[in-house]
């Protein structure tokens, strides 16, 4: 894609990341939250964030797909073939918790294939970004975009997938709020194949960046979730020359479809 516009979500990112952490270290915060119509928690952190983010990709020629905008005719979205899907607070439930492991997911699709993406993890300042012309990175440290071109962001970025210096175990990341009997059977049929097997539990879109990393070797997900969830990590992953399929078919998963909700997939 555009190389301005590639640096304008990464912008996004890093700023509605920033708002986030206003929220999340304010002692005073309750953090607003309410309940969304799957019961799932949301927060003022959310509304900022998003905001953010929707006022920064404003100025791109692109619409945005979005929890926000989940109730968008579908009609309206099958005109869309290039489109940014975005989840400006990934991993809610990680962030009431106060462990860290949230993070916010800026994914640009063409044609149902995400094709460029931007995860940042606000508490750790950390920035994942690829697209499928100019690879997949990630860079430590980074809270600002202040003087930094985005050559310089790839100069100064790992490479990914990151070179594996020792040999390790065959490695499983899964959910640490859905860990379900499917994922404990596909563990299971692993452990016979690979023993030993080892489990690395995160939340959010982080366990699609372990398997762009090369940290881990697999991410079963037999449980929901939405599009924006999965759109940043999958072109991630992508650009490493890894993939993220349906269970069932096989087929990599796809985007701005009718029905917004993900089947289970597998990514490695």
């Amino acid at each position: 894609m555009d190389k301005n516009i590639f640096y304008t979500a990464i912008q996004a990112a890093i700023e509605a990341g920033a708002k986030i952490m206003q929220v999340y270290t304010d002692p005073n915060a309750n953090f607003e939250i309410e309940r969304k119509a799957d019961n799932s928690p949301l927060t003022v952190a959310d509304r900022k964030s998003h905001q953010v983010i929707a006022s920064k990709l404003a100025a791109t020629p692109y619409p945005i797909l979005s929890e926000e905008g989940k109730a968008i005719p579908t009609e309206e979205r099958r005109q869309w073939k290039q489109l940014w899907v975005v989840d400006p607070l990934d991993g809610t439930k990680e962030f009431i918790k106060k462990n860290g492991e949230f993070t916010v997911n800026i994914a640009f699709v063409e044609n149902g294939v995400p094709t460029a993406g931007v995860i940042y993890i606000p508490v750790k300042q950390e920035l994942y970004f690829a697209d499928q012309e100019l690879g997949a990175y990630k860079l430590s440290d980074i809270t600002s975009l202040e003087n930094l071109s985005l050559e310089d962001l790839i100069r100064k970025a790992q490479r990914l997938p990151l070179t594996q210096e020792s040999r390790r175990n065959y490695t499983i990341v899964a959910s640490r709020s859905h860990l379900t009997p499917e994922t404990e059977q596909f563990i299971q049929t692993k452990q016979e194949i690979y023993a030993p097997v080892d489990i690395v539990s995160k939340g959010s879109s982080l366990k699609l960046c372990l398997i762009a990393e090369g940290k881990a070797d697999a991410y079963p997900r037999f449980a929901p979730t939405m599009e924006w969830d999965t759109a940043a990590g999958h072109a991630i992953i992508l650009a490493t020359g890894k993939n993220v399929r349906q269970v069932e078919s096989c087929e990599p998963l796809e985007y701005n479809k009718e029905n917004l909700l993900n089947p289970w997939f597998i990514a490695e």
